[in-house]
């Protein structure tokens, strides 16, 4: 029997990767090495939800003077420090990556801070020339911000790179209606930017519910952010030195510098320099903006793996193609989490780690759920959602829809006029709650507890036999009795 170094490789040192190596070496007892050439706990843990979060807390503390003194109390504002929120979150995240690296010793994984790229279904190269054999590889490399195609892109900036900034912009410019976008709108608004976002499509956050995303959408526009709507970027480029802006014939000389200036930071870690930058809209007036972000989607980091040699399918976006098992079309290589394209989600990707694990180490083939997965957007006020929208339950079923829009206590009090709503979509035919929608503060607290009632088939008599935990916004989603309209 042909002998390997381990029983795994991982590739890729992310919530996914690290998860798979963990369990495979400390509760199955395997032989288990895995590398990764950036920081390990991958985009979550080091670029995406977890400073993202923080900086939501951050941003919320702004609006916490005006809501006391409708209380009585009498607060003062303070100034926000961006270097001190700064220097604390790189703190907190290199704290971060010493538990990640630390839970993988713990297990028994040897890890690598190389790149790694497949030679064979057996065998991986590094970067640092080592070679070495495994009997399983996972791929577990996640994703990366994107980047659209138009003249001068260079000159704006991606999600990965907003925490490299050396200073809080007085002005920034956010192309994209999906929820990073609009999350990073809302952050930088509570932050005390001026906040203006495009978004090519008539409304944000496509694939929600549309009530809700109305709702958001509104809330965003009243806290002060310019949302532009069937809007994209015509043209774009550093200023000129008489302020004019910049012809596209100007730019390319420069793009080169400024690729010195504002490239290659997101993978090194280098300060993000700031410079005013001059858009001229599709629809509208041309305008300056410090920064420009784009938050057009991601694509998976499936490139030059070598594995397209060895049989490993892609799909258009560049992700790996697997079956329900997360197995390639190469039997020895399987990959998980956002490399894959499927739900784009932390989460998501522990769950298929830990089904791998079972799959190919414990010999119980499973396979994860993609369809009833509660997810939130922390925009202001946010999105808390599990199941199927109104617009495509109807299309399938006939349903009852139950919704209930109100002022939240805590800031109608205060005289403020944030709304929540809360919405669930019933079948008819088996009275299943088919979908439930929060818009609301901590909605993303409440959808974790109906995603468990969801997933169990709960139906809505289910709901209606809860007593409600008054006075609370979420026993409206146990309190609506007639409904709303039949769909």
């Amino acid at each position: 029997m042909k002998t390997y170094d381990y029983d795994l490789f991982v590739i890729g040192g992310g919530s996914g990767g690290v998860r798979a190596a963990r369990v495979a070496a400390s509760k199955v007892g395997v032989r288990v090495a895995l590398a990764e050439e950036d920081r390990y706990g991958g985009t979550c843990v080091i670029r995406g939800c977890v400073p993202k979060k923080l900086m939501v807390f951050a941003s919320e503390f702004s609006s916490i003077p005006s809501l006391a003194k409708g209380y009585g109390w009498d607060c003062e504002t303070s100034n926000f420090d961006w270097s001190v929120f700064r220097s604390n979150l790189n703190s907190e995240l290199s704290r971060l990556e010493i538990i990640y690296r630390q839970l993988l010793k713990n297990s028994g994984v040897e890890t690598f801070d190389a790149r790694a790229c497949v030679k064979s279904p057996n065998t991986i190269e590094l970067s640092t020339g080592e070679i070495k054999t495994a009997k399983i590889i996972l791929i577990a490399t996640g994703g990366k911000p994107a980047r659209p195609e138009i003249p001068n892109a260079e000159f704006g900036i991606v999600s990965d790179d907003i925490f490299n900034l050396k200073k809080l912009p007085k002005s920034i410019l956010i192309v994209g209606g999906g929820y990073i976008a609009c999350e990073f709108a809302c952050i930088f608004n509570g932050l005390g930017v001026e906040v203006t976002q495009y978004y090519r499509g008539n409304q944000i956050l496509r694939g929600f519910d549309n009530e809700a995303r109305g709702i958001v959408a509104e809330s965003m526009i009243e806290n002060g952010i310019n949302l532009h709507l069937d809007t994209n970027i015509s043209e774009m480029g550093p200023v000129n030195d008489d302020n004019t802006g910049v012809e596209a014939k100007d730019t390319v000389t420069a793009v080169g510098a400024a690729a010195e200036i504002i490239g290659g930071y997101s993978s090194a870690g280098k300060d993000c320099e700031q410079f005013p930058i001059c858009v001229k809209p599709t629809k509208g007036i041309t305008q300056e903006f410090d920064i420009v972000l784009f938050a057009t989607g991601r694509n998976p980091n499936s490139k030059n793996l070598g594995i397209e040699a060895l049989g490993v399918e892609l799909g258009e976006r560049g992700e790996i193609v697997v079956d329900a098992l997360s197995q390639t079309k190469n039997e020895t290589i399987y990959a998980i989490g956002d490399v894959t394209n499927r739900i784009n989600l932390t989460p998501v990707a522990i769950r298929e780690a830990m089904a791998f694990v079972d799959t190919v180490f414990k010999g119980k083939p499973t396979a994860v759920n993609h369809k009833l997965i509660p997810s939130a957007v922390f925009t202001q006020p946010e999105i808390g959602t599990i199941g199927l929208s109104e617009e495509i339950a109807s299309t399938r079923e006939k349903v009852e829809v139950y919704t209930t829009t109100f002022r939240p206590m805590q800031t109608a009090f205060a005289g403020k006029s944030d709304r929540a709503m809360m919405k669930l979509v019933v079948s008819v035919a088996t009275r299943k709650v088919l979908g439930c929608h929060i818009v609301a503060p901590n909605a993303g607290e409440m959808i974790q507890m109906a995603g468990i009632a969801i997933n169990m088939g709960a139906t809505k008599e289910d709901f209606d036999r809860t007593i409600a935990v008054h006075p609370t916004m979420s026993e409206e989603i146990v309190t609506m009795k007639a409904p709303t309209r039949v769909a």
